[in-house]
């Protein structure tokens, strides 16, 4: 099978005790309900605005943190409108991209956060790690209002057809 919801896995978890419900929402993601609307944070060793092209570039070590969520990159750049003020649509990230919040971190090696359709997708080698289980793939999506996450064994348009590898931890059972 190509596609594998990390949704229904983690579901499964929780009925096994694997993951403990309190750092995330049973039956998907700890994104969900994340709150886009947030102000982002960020840091990064360079910065260039092209206002004319309504975008932001940042380079060298990029932390941009919105809410409980939180990404790395060596890149990133932001695209905005200016509409009464500066509104964020989409960040694009690339080079060593990690992404975190309190109960999962997801890694790979490119990431685009379209914050109007509340959706994530790292692309490349990626994997997602929650309470010690992970899943390995070629590209995650995060839907941030359902909470589901899917993993793809390759990215679209790779020359492979990868698959979707992963360790699920079993809690040990008591006597």
């Amino acid at each position: 099978m190509r596609h594998f919801s990390v949704a229904l896995a983690a579901a499964s978890l929780f009925a096994l005790g694997a993951v403990d419900p309190a750092v995330g929402q049973e039956g998907g993601s700890a994104l969900r309900g994340h709150n886009s609307d947030a102000p982002i944070d960020w840091g990064a060793e360079r910065i260039e605005v092209q206002d004319q092209n309504n975008r932001v570039i940042m380079t060298g070590n990029v932390v941009a943190k919105q809410a409980d969520l939180t990404l790395n990159a060596e890149r990133i750049t932001v695209a905005y409108v200016q509409n009464n003020g500066i509104k964020v649509q989409r960040i694009d990230a690339s080079g060593g991209v990690l992404l975190r919040s309190p109960s999962e971190t997801a890694r790979g090696q490119f990431a685009i956060y379209d914050l109007g359709q509340r959706v994530i997708t790292l692309v490349g080698n990626v994997t997602l790690t929650r309470g010690g289980s992970d899943v390995n793939g070629g590209r995650l999506v995060l839907d941030l209002d359902s909470g589901r996450a899917v993993m793809d064994g390759s990215a679209p348009g790779g020359a492979q057809q990868g698959r979707v590898t992963g360790t699920f931890l079993v809690p040990k059972r008591g006597e």
